[in-house]
């Protein structure tokens, strides 16, 4: 089943070249069933890619999902046309009275701002507090993650002299929790950040419980102890060239960066570099779509006195 954007989005094009099943309002209003209702929160400045990049791994869900993108103040975006803020996204005070199915707050380049420093930071609260009565499930996205943890948990991060940067192998925790299903005993995950929460820390904590993490880059997926938020410190949604990219953009910023690890084949920063976490980052997005959205989602969002419409399987 398709994701449903705006036909004029760029991502629609993209995904639509790729042979991932998206669908135009247009045919989305003579299907008779009732889609998921997912927002999505870009704090990323580049708000096309990440776009493109998260409605890629919505893509692969046979779930059909109504997508809208929020953004988080309505100032110009360097890197993004105002035009296409304009036209595609939407304001906090245009959703606040909405119920959504499920709720995506990408990561943001914040890594070296205490979270009071953040210029943002009071409406990130807000828009947290308000995801857990309007949000039947919540997924974290890497900054937005340990904002999460700090906010709701009194979690603090602790920031690192050298940035995590690479793709690191990964191990599960649990071996039978609904989010881990299909994966492999050992995956690879993307991760760029500069923050840390140390393990230990997140498995003392009552609330919440480790579901994956990685001997070099820490706990990956945590999830709450009622299931209704997700946690995922790393990167996903990454393409094959995502790190790439920030190599060279931070080399060219004079920032004299360490080469992502387990990236490029030999550490050549000349060669094409690995995808190893595709097929497990789209896996990730269907199971949460599937069993901590679909399956716990009410029909009628609007009706609070109707509870869960379905049970996990």
């Amino acid at each position: 089943m398709p994701v449903k954007v705006p036909s004029r989005l760029p991502a629609s094009q993209i995904l639509r070249g790729e042979n991932i099943f998206v669908m135009s309002d247009e045919r989305a209003a003579q299907q008779n069933i009732r889609p998921l209702k997912l927002l999505i929160l870009n704090l990323m400045p580049n708000k096309i890619e990440t776009e493109t990049q998260l409605l890629r791994l919505l893509g692969n869900t046979p779930l059909q999902v109504d997508v809208e993108l929020l953004r988080i103040h309505n100032r110009p975006s360097k890197h993004t046309p105002l035009d296409h803020m304009n036209d595609f996204y939407r304001d906090f005070e245009q959703v606040r009275h909405n119920n959504y199915d499920g709720l995506v707050i990408t990561g943001a380049p914040l890594g070296a701002l205490e979270f009071e420093q953040v210029e943002y930071w009071a409406e990130i609260q807000t828009i947290i507090d308000w995801s857990q009565r309007h949000a039947t499930s919540v997924l974290f996205l890497c900054w937005a993650a340990h904002a999460a943890f700090y906010h709701l948990y009194g979690i603090k991060r602790q920031l690192r002299a050298t940035k995590i940067s690479g793709v690191f192998a990964h191990q599960r925790v649990h071996q039978h929790v609904p989010l881990l299903r299909g994966f492999d005993d050992e995956f690879w995950v993307p991760h760029s950040r500069f923050a840390q929460v140390p393990l230990d820390w997140l498995n003392a904590h009552q609330a919440l419980d480790v579901l994956a993490h990685s001997n070099d880059a820490g706990a990956y997926l945590v999830v709450s102890k009622d299931n209704r938020n997700l946690f995922v410190t790393g990167h996903p949604e990454y393409t094959r060239t995502t790190l790439l990219d920030e190599y060279r953009r931070d080399l060219a910023a004079g920032q004299d960066p360490t080469i992502p690890a387990n990236y490029f084949p030999n550490d050549d920063v000349t060669a094409p570099p690995h995808a190893r976490w595709h097929a497990h980052g789209a896996l990730l997005l269907s199971n949460w779509l599937n069993y901590y959205v679909y399956q716990r989602t009410r029909y009628d969002l609007n009706n609070d006195n109707e509870g869960f419409s379905r049970e996990w399987c």
